[in-house]
């Protein structure tokens, strides 16, 4: 059995997640204690109960602990099941986090899936809907699989009710990408929408956006949503490339102004562009484990971010050194997967 302490690194719902995915792929029981310790509200919370649940269903596995607030589990898997799925978080908690829980073992399936997940869709401190779709995905196809997402309803902080349904045309086996060098820059956009909002706010985002980073008007474009899917605002700038697309996300908030959503995510754009690396941090991120389940591949990113750093060893954990982080220059760093010990 494996035995992780929730405490570690960044001491958040992350290595919950990637523990429960680990598990579920190599038939390891898992023992977490301290889950999500650095957190203000330590525990399980409804979206990490959902994980826990969906990882229970996909691989007929069995979770003590598993109630809201709890602080440890014990989960033992059994074999990884192909099927129909479909989870209710039953508040704004975010569905990609529960789908990045359970998209590793329905990626290798004896079959293909369907899964229905509702809450959240935007959420900050999570991958959005809209990242999955044009960043991640993509690679991840490139390494076998078939994954469709469509988003049903978009779902802000705090009202939630937003749905995505994704289906899933398995692998046998992941195949190693590289990412190693930046590829000519192919396309810009930045999609500023709003809910429930006056659409100056996606006007006043997309004139900084212009302003800072000098783009034409046919690179920006403004997404009025249905007001009763509201109140909401997100801002999402792609950097298209030849092989790779990275998507940044400002999410309105209360009390932020449009200019500040968008001078922060827009700063977040000119490092990346600024750095001679393919991948950006939340790229990063969420590429380490299919990696080292396929046992190689390699790209190349910014310093790691403490969340990386923690995702490394719950990998190791599970998989020995899977994982080497070889530091290029002292602003970059190559990471490359190993095959598993």
């Amino acid at each position: 059995m494996i035995s992780l302490d929730g405490a570690m690194g960044e001491g958040g719902g992350q290595v919950l997640r990637t523990a429960l995915s680990l598990s579920m792929c190599t038939g390891q029981p898992l023992r977490i204690q301290n889950i999500r310790a650095n957190r203000p509200k330590p525990g399980l919370l409804r979206q990490h109960l959902t994980a826990v649940n969906a990882a229970c269903a996909v691989c007929a596995g069995s979770a003590t602990g598993a109630e809201l607030g709890s602080h440890e589990l014990t989960f033992l898997p059994d074999a990884i099941r192909a099927g129909d799925y479909d989870f209710a978080i039953g508040s704004a908690g975010s569905t990609t986090l529960v789908l990045q829980t359970i998209l590793p073992a329905l990626m290798t399936a004896s079959g293909p899936s369907s899964v229905v997940l509702s809450g959240g869709t935007h959420n900050t401190h999570a991958p959005s809907v809209h990242f999955l779709q044009h960043a991640f995905l993509p690679l991840i196809e490139r390494m076998g699989p078939t994954i469709r997402l469509d988003l049903e309803r978009h779902g802000f902080y705090p009202a939630g009710g937003g749905q995505i349904h994704v289906h899933i045309e398995p692998t046998e086996q992941l195949k190693p990408t590289e990412l190693l060098l930046p590829s000519p820059i192919t396309g810009r956009r930045a999609i500023a929408s709003v809910a429930g909002l006056s659409g100056s706010i996606a006007k006043r985002e997309l004139a900084i956006v212009a302003d800072h980073l000098g783009w034409e008007p046919d690179c920006l474009h403004i997404e009025q949503l249905a007001d009763e899917v509201g109140p909401g605002n997100i801002l999402s700038i792609e950097i298209q490339r030849e092989d790779v697309t990275e998507v940044f996300t400002g999410f309105g908030e209360r009390g932020v102004s449009a200019e500040r959503v968008a001078s922060n995510t827009v700063r977040d754009v000119q490092r990346y562009l600024g750095s001679n690396v393919p991948v950006w941090h939340y790229l990063a991120d969420q590429l380490m484990l299919p990696l080292a389940l396929a046992g190689g591949g390699a790209f190349r990113t910014g310093p790691l971010s403490k969340h990386a750093q923690t995702n490394v060893h719950v990998l190791e954990a599970f998989l020995g050194s899977c994982i080497q982080a070889a530091e290029i220059d002292g602003a970059s760093v190559e990471i490359r997967a190993q095959p598993r010990r």
